[in-house]
């Protein structure tokens, strides 16, 4: 005579089941506090938008989790895509992944069209201000420069230089973490004639 399954094995099924549809790594084992080492960037997948989890426009505010990383004030922003901020104790230069935005103050250099605007936009977000810096695969540039994603509070600075037509993109792998996100915002933004992609 059949009985069916037991109680045992009924219970088994339900964790197992439980445990495939929630997960079961018990969290997150890396550290997301206040940045004593230097993290590769997290949350979202740029396939689906902003890597912050946002809109896909360089702001998030959604309650979405942020990437973790460190945190460091901007001193003095030096043009569209580098800045100095103390980290570690030491004096940094900053450049930022991804992007390239026209030459402001490089020696032996015209000032590049648009060079002047983009380093006016990125002071206006980030100097004197509190920024959350992420790192890719590689830390420095051949200049020793530290390579960062940029956060200030939600804001994804590097989305919003490109989305905004104030940078190009600019890929070097192994850094390409959000690549084809970047590329997205670069396409919109020629699309619709904004900052650089108008003038220049």
């Amino acid at each position: 005579m059949y009985r069916g399954p037991s109680i045992g094995a009924i219970v088994l099924l339900v964790l197992a089941v439980g445990l495939l549809l929630f997960g079961g790594d018990g969290g997150d084992d890396e550290g997301g506090g206040a940045g004593t080492e230097f993290e590769r960037p997290k949350g979202g997948d740029p396939a689906d938008g902003d890597p912050a989890g946002g809109e896909g426009d360089g702001s998030a505010g959604d309650g979405a989790p942020r990437p973790p990383g460190v945190a460091a004030t901007v001193t003095r922003v030096v043009d569209g895509d580098t800045v100095e901020a103390p980290v570690g104790g030491s004096l940094e230069d900053i450049r930022y992944i991804g992007l390239d935005t026209p030459e402001s103050v490089a020696p032996d250099q015209p000032v590049e069209c648009f060079g002047p605007e983009a380093a006016e936009y990125n002071r206006r977000l980030v100097e004197g201000r509190v920024v959350r810096l992420i790192f890719d695969e590689e830390r420095r540039d051949q200049y020793g420069r530290l390579l960062a994603y940029v956060y200030v509070g939600d804001e994804f600075v590097n989305a919003a230089l490109v989305r905004r037509g104030y940078a190009r993109t600019l890929t070097i792998a192994p850094n390409d973490r959000f690549a084809g996100f970047l590329a997205r915002l670069e396409q919109e933004a020629g699309n619709a004639g904004r900052g650089l992609w108008a003038a220049c």
